[in-house]
């Protein structure tokens, strides 16, 4: 027992000095600048927002949503009646899909014109 603990925590130290020592071998302008918002956090505050970056973030909220509203459905079926549940959650799916297809065919989703 007390080898296991050993070995456990002299894996546990390497492995954390080794992730504290790779990144300041060669820290990248990339991997330093900003991510995420799309633009650079030093300038001004007035420089109006990209639509493009609001529009993908509403997606992402979209999505998530669908998600949390279709995680129970596996123990909905269990029900009763579970064809309600699966009425429910397809017609979720199918008016889901049908934005999606909609926001890509108005061009919402490229990211270069």
């Amino acid at each position: 027992m007390f080898m296991f603990l050993f070995i456990a925590s002299l894996l546990s130290a390497i492995l954390a000095t080794i992730s504290f020592w790779i990144p300041l071998i060669s820290p990248d302008t990339e991997k330093l600048s900003p991510y995420e918002c799309g633009f650079d956090p030093l300038g001004s505050a007035r420089l109006p927002y990209s639509m493009r970056f609001f529009l993908v973030a509403i997606l992402f909220l979209l999505f998530d949503l669908e998600i949390a509203l279709l995680l129970p459905a596996p123990w909905a079926i269990q029900l009763f009646n579970p064809i309600l549940t699966i009425i429910w959650s397809s017609i979720l799916i199918v008016l889901l899909t049908l934005g999606f297809i909609y926001e890509w065919l108005q061009g919402g989703l490229e990211w270069a014109e």
